[in-house]
């Protein structure tokens, strides 16, 4: 049984990672718009989150059930909710934040690190794709959901077609980005997704940030 100090700690943890994720978003958010030279692009650390159905909303929160917008994300049209609901596996549990606006399908990103505490073999996936999603439940204040869902996000770049042009890439091209500094790496199999919607930015999990050191406004290279 879990003690009161391993207790503190644990909620110490996540509330520690709940402020940093929130920094994160908001120097993103502060940054929309800048002028970049050819081939770089700003980077995105995406915490771990997941994406919700009006209808499994309405399950963990109650029948007509609205998202309640907590701040705003850097891709348009897209922001960060007040509710939060747990994540349950095998070996544990993780406090996780909805994002919205509500989808067709729900899904759960979080990282090899995340797999490993609750016990979840979740497979790298790009976004929407949920073919062979692990198993995971998923706790609210009105009721549960127990569905396969859990994904490990893959590196992506979102990007307007203008700025696609201009680097001369295409929707669903894989390319390789390089990132400098003292624990520089270059990320291959980056999926490209171009849309109007879009603002230019790449997509890593804190896994990968955090090996390549990078944090959200670092810039990346694209080196196809």
């Amino acid at each position: 049984m879990i003690s009161e100090e391993q207790l503190a700690q644990l909620i110490a943890q996540k509330v520690a990672e709940e402020l940093l994720a929130f920094r994160r978003c908001e120097e993103c958010v502060k940054n929309r718009g800048r002028q970049l030279p050819d081939n770089l692009i700003p980077i995105g650390v995406s915490a771990r989150h997941m994406h919700i159905s009006q209808e499994d909303l309405e399950i963990l929160f109650g029948k007509g059930y609205q998202l309640t917008k907590e701040r705003d994300l850097y891709q348009p049209g897209e922001f960060a909710s007040a509710e939060v609901v747990q994540v349950v596996g095998p070996k544990g549990s993780l406090r996780v934040r909805i994002l919205g606006p509500t989808r067709k399908q729900t899904q759960v990103e979080i990282s090899r690190t995340d797999c490993i505490t609750i016990g979840v073999d979740a497979p790298y996936k790009y976004p929407g794709d949920l073919k062979g999603a692990a198993p995971i439940t998923i706790v609210g204040p009105k009721g549960a959901i127990y569905k396969e869902c859990a994904i490990i996000q893959a590196r992506h770049i979102h990007t307007p077609p203008e700025d696609a042009a201009r680097m001369g890439i295409k929707d669903g091209d894989l390319v390789s980005v390089k990132v400098a500094g003292e624990r520089g790496v270059i990320f291959t199999n980056v999926l490209v997704r171009v849309s109007e919607k879009y603002l230019l930015q790449m997509h890593l999990d804190t896994d990968d940030a955090n090996a390549a050191g990078v944090n959200c406004n670092n810039l990346a290279e694209l080196v196809k």
